[in-house]
């Protein structure tokens, strides 16, 4: 089951199974419940992790002691993997959101595998090269939009990267908490709360406990990108 679930993260899909079998032996699992901190910004790096299931955040703290969140992640994402490339310590810190089962891999495994499976090493800068898309679009949604922009910006990030899409409507299952969203989109939960009732208002979205949905995603995005 486990080799099976490795094979949906991204960097693995083109590989056969039993070359994903290979891969899982060499990784260690580890359960992290929720809030637990999992990496620490500035120390060092020796394993890369692969989430098999829950979620994660990976934030960095300000000059002024603020934590900004720089990007959520699930099933089948990766992180840590920087670390592993130039030897550097860790660029951010990641903490549970939800109780979280991981793969460890560590570099002497991971640097051999890049060598053996190209595959691999494409999966993984396809992979990068949208998180810098993603980080470039975040910049400047903080730097040029105000806050009713940067928040509609963050939900479109996040709708992009985590929504189940159905023709013109999208859906969010599980949207961050007004905290964690107003730490990526560099408000207030206050600010986050009038937003959200704004675009309620304007049919824009719709709640439904934890889930958001866009009736009219392509809208949504021709309004605010």
């Amino acid at each position: 089951m486990e080799a099976t679930l490795l094979k949906k993260v991204p960097m693995f899909s083109q590989l056969d199974v039993e070359d994903v079998k290979k891969i899982r032996k060499l990784c260690v699992t580890k359960q992290y419940p929720k809030d637990q901190i999992i990496l620490v910004e500035e120390d060092a790096g020796s394993s890369m992790f692969l989430i098999l299931r829950g979620r994660v955040k990976v934030s960095r703290v300000s000059d002024d002691g603020r934590e900004v969140i720089l990007s959520i992640l699930e099933d089948g994402d990766f992180f840590g993997e920087l670390s592993l490339l130039d030897g550097k310590a860790r660029s951010a810190s990641v903490t549970a959101i939800e109780n979280s089962e991981v793969l460890l891999l560590r570099r002497g495994d991971f640097l051999n595998l890049l060598e053996s499976y190209p595959q691999i090493s494409i999966g993984m800068l396809k992979e990068l090269a949208a998180r810098i898309r993603r980080s470039d679009s975040q910049i400047k949604s903080l730097s040029l939009q105000d806050a009713m922009g940067r928040v509609s910006s963050t939900l479109i990030m996040f709708a992009e990267d985590h929504g189940r899409k159905n023709q013109q409507e999208v859906v969010i299952t599980k949207v961050p908490l007004q905290q964690d969203l107003a730490n990526m989109s560099g408000t207030s939960r206050e600010t986050i709360s009038r937003v959200f009732k704004y675009l309620e208002d304007e049919q824009l979205i719709r709640r439904e406990g934890r889930k958001l949905i866009f009736p009219d995603y392509p809208k949504f995005k021709r309004m605010f990108i």
